[in-house]
């Protein structure tokens, strides 16, 4: 039965009167038609999604709302940017793409921090004979930017935090607005007890310019079970014990410890790969990573080839702390440019991914989204 709506009219002068005194304030909220539109973004995503969005969650998407209402109202103020930091799964990289999607304006850019320093180093060597070659290679980088997006922000090398503490400067001296997720709060960075006083402006200057917030909760979003039809990633593989019936089963190639180098130019260097056809590029493990690759040469390779088989997956921890930063540095770039992956290994996963490097719960939780199989007990 259709109930009949109350009479309103004694209540209009209130309402007008209410609308007349907060109308003002209101305008200037998240709730104008930028921040409406990124909070609309949000409840649509998760909802599609199955998601029942954490406090944290939404405290971040609220001030991200207003971030949006700021950038494309009048105010000359300003922004501060926003340095987002939590446990591995807990929807930081998703709350970040989410604003890049959702922000109505063209000035962005969103890039993983390694992909961007990559870039930074390699413009920076070709601007060398510049007055001012960080300067130079920014005004090609950002061009017109006005946001833009860090994903997987951390630093272990004390070369890389001195050009990092330029860079942020220089950043926010160009009223950039930054946006930076990481798995390590502010001062958890640059850990090293050798290193990290000499770190300490750049933290201050994060407190100074940047919102830091911690994304929380008690769910790894990356551990649920969930449909990644667009996500070539999270369609990938990790084989064991990679016995010849299961190669044989999946049409995977023989061992590669037993197939001959195929020297790969990446840049000005050769790499030794194991298997080369169309889009599809092989590697053991060992020729990725107990020789000196970069985060460059992976980007290289990532624009290449959409398909990777990696070969001979050890124990991590019996192989060197470099070593394991290499397949860390591999993992971040295969699962951010979404490159397909099969993983062959003797163990288990689990048993696999042991050591001692810094960020390896990280690319557990990634590897942990490929699918499992191994040969029936």
């Amino acid at each position: 039965m259709a109930v009949r709506p109350p009479n309103r009219s004694r209540f209009t002068p209130r309402w007008l009167a209410l609308r007349r005194l907060f109308g003002k304030a209101s305008s200037a909220s998240s709730h104008s038609a930028p921040g409406r539109i990124v909070h609309d973004y949000f409840r649509q995503k998760a909802h599609s999604q199955g998601y029942t969005l954490s406090h944290s969650q939404q405290r971040v998407i609220d001030c991200m709302a207003q971030h949006a209402t700021a950038l494309l109202g009048t105010s000359a103020k300003p922004l501060p940017g926003l340095y987002l930091h939590g446990a591995v799964g807990r929807g930081k990289s998703w709350l970040l793409d989410g604003f890049f999607q959702a922000l109505p304006l063209a000035e962005k850019q969103r890039l993983h921090f390694h992909e961007f320093f990559a870039r930074l180093h390699q413009g920076m060597f070709s601007h060398r004979d510049q007055p001012d070659a960080l300067a130079t290679t920014l005004d090609e980088l950002l061009k017109d930017c006005r946001v833009l997006c860090f994903d997987e922000f951390h630093v272990h090398d004390i070369g890389d935090a001195m050009l990092i503490t330029r860079l942020f400067k220089a950043l926010f001296r160009r009223g950039i607005l930054l946006l930076v997720t990481s798995n390590y709060p502010p001062e958890g960075l640059l850990p090293n007890p050798l290193y990290h006083a000499r770190f300490k402006p750049v933290i201050d200057l994060i407190h100074a310019r940047m919102q830091v917030m911690e994304v929380g909760g008690p769910h790894d979003y990356r551990s649920h079970a969930r449909t990644h039809a667009q996500q070539l990633f999270t369609q990938g593989h990790y084989v064991w014990p990679a016995t010849a019936a299961q190669r044989l089963a999946l049409n995977l190639p023989e061992p590669y410890a037993d197939a001959p180098a195929i020297l790969l130019a990446v840049g000005t260097r050769h790499l030794p790969a194991r298997h080369c056809e169309g889009r599809t590029i092989g590697f053991t493990f060992s020729d990725l990573c107990d020789h000196p690759t970069a985060v460059m040469d992976y980007l290289e390779l990532c624009r290449r080839f959409d398909h990777w088989i990696i070969d001979e997956l050890p124990s991590l921890a019996d192989c060197s702390i470099a070593a394991q930063q290499r397949f860390i540095n591999l993992v971040d770039v295969l699962y951010d440019q979404d490159k397909h992956l099969i993983l062959l290994g003797r163990r288990s996963l689990r048993e696999s991914l042991g050591g001692e490097a810094i960020d390896l719960a990280r690319t557990r939780s990634r590897l942990g989204q490929l699918l499992e199989v191994r040969e029936p007990g």
